[in-house]
């Protein structure tokens, strides 16, 4: 059992989030594009379909946690475990989310998710309009970077949620490309099909969500009222 000790407060792994909050939504993008946007970490985007990838654009409340209260957004390419070369729908269940932009609005967190897992944590701004649209914005220094707005799903029986489910995520940090094994329980759950609008500003971050296509239609998109996780250490791995 390892600890890390972050802003003099220890942190036993894995790390534990026992409440948050959750709103997502899937898109279909060119796999170039995507490919060009990540190639800096080594890893290769799934080709779910022919020429064709999956970005997911997260936003996250975190209620109740070994990391604190805080938001965060984040922008996720879903790519092949090192080595593999798979592609076509089927890929897409062993890949894994490789996290591209990861803004969050307190710095202990900040810390902890640079210093313990590699994610590309910086510190930003969050508007979040919680009607029947759940709209929110991230402005990062002073800078609009993205928003979306999100119409409500219909309800999934807790029978096809409720269960854990693995989820690895990977990071590029200081020339090392990072593993790290989740598990993640999710509550209260919509989806709908479509059912999210994003919207750009001038930051960095929003030329390169362009250069994706976007603001797009997306595949589907969901929120969840409770989510539970847990984070393990991260592990270097090889391209």
């Amino acid at each position: 059992m390892t600890q890390h000790t972050i802003a003099g407060t220890v942190l036993t792994m894995p790390v534990q989030i026992r409440q948050a909050h959750q709103h997502m939504a899937m898109f279909s993008v060119d796999a170039d594009a995507a490919q060009q946007m990540i190639d800096y970490s080594g890893l290769q985007v799934c080709r779910y379909l022919p020429g064709r990838a999956i970005v997911v654009l997260m936003l996250m409340r975190y209620e109740d946690g070994d990391l604190g209260k805080y938001w965060e957004y984040g922008t996720n390419v879903m790519v092949n475990r090192p080595g593999s070369e798979a592609s076509g729908p089927r890929a897409l269940q062993s890949a894994g989310a490789f996290i591209h932009h990861l803004p969050v609005d307190q710095a202990f967190t900040l810390e902890a998710g640079t210093k313990i897992w590699g994610y590309p944590k910086v510190m930003a701004d969050f508007t979040v309009r919680d009607g029947h649209t759940y709209s929110f914005d991230v402005t990062i220094d002073g800078q609009f970077a993205v928003g979306m707005d999100f119409k409500p799903g219909l309800k999934v029986p807790s029978a096809f949620t409720g269960k854990p489910q693995a989820h690895p995520t990977f990071s590029y940090r200081d020339g090392v490309v990072r593993e790290t094994l989740g598990e993640m329980t999710l509550r209260d759950v919509r989806y709908r099909p479509g059912g999210a609008r994003v919207r750009l500003g001038e930051h960095p971050y929003a030329k390169e969500l362009a250069g994706l296509g976007f603001p797009k239609r997306a595949l589907v998109s969901s929120s969840a009222g409770n989510v539970e996780m847990s984070f393990a250490d991260a592990q270097e791995v090889r391209p």
